[in-house]
């Protein structure tokens, strides 16, 4: 990654795209109808990290689908993308780009958080799971998650979770996860401030 960063949209990567073709799918805790894996997503199908150009390939856009986004600018976009990538070992977002039309339809995004506890190990959290309206039920869903799940795990994280509405517990239970009795609380403050 010692491409000068030039503040152009260049196809450098967020992290290293090595660690995904690495991944040993043989541990996915969900099967699926036809075998896929990070290296071999499916025909005209690429899974890799996401890309500084990716600002013009519908990755704003994927995201709205999920929740609001806001008008980001090409700057802004580029800004929280280099202050991600200077914090090494932490943001893993990961997207899947149908490249027939070079667009992003899918992504999700592992947060490593650093512990002191279980030995200063550390937390994967998965975050902003999103599949285009359009590639719905093709498993791009299952795949974007198992991938993120298995780059948790082989970055030695203790522990994966996520949060998710209460309709969606199902498919997440059929990808390995579950709820810790006595431990499924989720509570948050929201702290509504205009985006500076």
């Amino acid at each position: 990654m010692g491409a000068p960063k030039e503040g152009i949209l260049s196809e450098e990567p967020l992290y290293d795209p090595e660690i995904l073709e690495r991944l040993d799918f043989s541990k996915a805790r969900t099967k699926f109808s036809t075998p896929v894996s990070a290296a071999r997503p499916g025909e005209g199908l690429r899974v890799r990290p996401l890309r500084r150009a990716d600002y013009h390939r519908g990755f704003l856009q994927l995201l709205s689908q999920l929740t609001s986004v806001g008008d980001v600018s090409e700057e802004q976009f580029l800004k929280r993308f280099d202050a991600m990538q200077a914090c090494p070992n932490t943001y893993y977002v990961t997207v899947i780009e149908d490249t027939t039309n070079g667009q992003v339809i899918g992504a999700s995004t592992l947060v490593i958080e650093q512990k002191f506890i279980h030995g200063c190990n550390v937390r994967g959290r998965l975050e902003d799971v999103v599949v285009n309206n359009t590639y719905r039920g093709k498993q791009l869903g299952k795949l974007i998650i198992t991938t993120v799940t298995l780059l948790a795990e082989a970055l030695n994280c203790y522990k994966m979770t996520l949060d998710c509405k209460d309709r969606l517990v199902p498919f997440y239970s059929t990808l390995g996860y579950s709820i810790e009795k006595g431990n499924s609380n989720y509570m948050q403050i929201r702290f509504d401030k205009a985006p500076s």
